[in-house]
């Protein structure tokens, strides 16, 4: 069975009967999520921050991490556990001094083995690949796709943890779990469904490698 696990990350609106959603699907991972992705767009910080509030709550309660995505500033206001940089959202050593050790920093790095090196050197504490499959919830226009083989390279050579993300369903992960994806980020096939089924779906298919 494969110790992979699951990184949520939130819709854009994480409004009305959100935390209620996260609640159940965090019930439905025990053991098996890891993290939560806050992620809101056009939103001023005090918004965010009061979006956060009760789902940065539910979390604590279930002992995943509350990871804050582009916004060093916002982390530090929330004193969340980490935050996720992508390729224009600032350098991880400055983050680091900004935030502290102890807070986890991820940086994106698309297709690229040399971002995912100099992201480890910056003192990232993982990488995110991809995305793997066509996303709905994230726009990456003509992005280079990886092929799964990255995830192979990276895993044999480095010990610092890779996250595969972009498009992820129960249906199409296995080859990224039997590549050595330590985490598959996943939203829109969680979200846009019974979060809790899905969970459980992605449970079967990690369990079933």
């Amino acid at each position: 069975m494969s110790d992979c696990q699951l990184y949520l990350i939130s819709p854009l609106d994480v409004g009305s009967d959100f935390p209620a959603r996260l609640e159940r699907a965090l019930e439905a991972g025990k053991g098996l999520i890891t993290a939560f992705q806050f992620r809101v767009k056009n939103v001023d910080q005090h918004e965010a921050a009061n979006l956060a509030a009760p789902l940065q709550a539910i979390c604590a309660e279930h002992d995943v991490a509350f990871v804050v995505n582009d916004s060093v500033a916002l982390a530090k206001r929330l004193g969340a556990d980490g935050v996720h940089l992508g390729q224009g959202d600032g350098d991880p050593r400055e983050a680091r001094a900004e935030l502290g050790r102890d807070v986890q920093i991820g940086v994106t790095c698309h297709a690229s083995k040399h971002l995912a090196m100099e992201a480890g050197e910056a003192g990232a504490d993982y990488v995110a690949f991809g995305a793997f499959f066509p996303s709905t919830t994230k726009d990456k226009g003509d992005a280079e796709r990886p092929e799964v083989e990255l995830l192979s390279w990276w895993s044999a050579l480095f010990e610092l943890p890779c996250v595969a993300i972009g498009g992820i369903t129960p249906d199409n992960c296995a080859p990224l779990i039997e590549a050595g994806a330590d985490f598959l980020a996943v939203s829109g096939s969680i979200w846009n469904g019974d979060e809790t089924a899905q969970v459980s779906a992605f449970a079967k298919a990690i369990s079933a490698n």
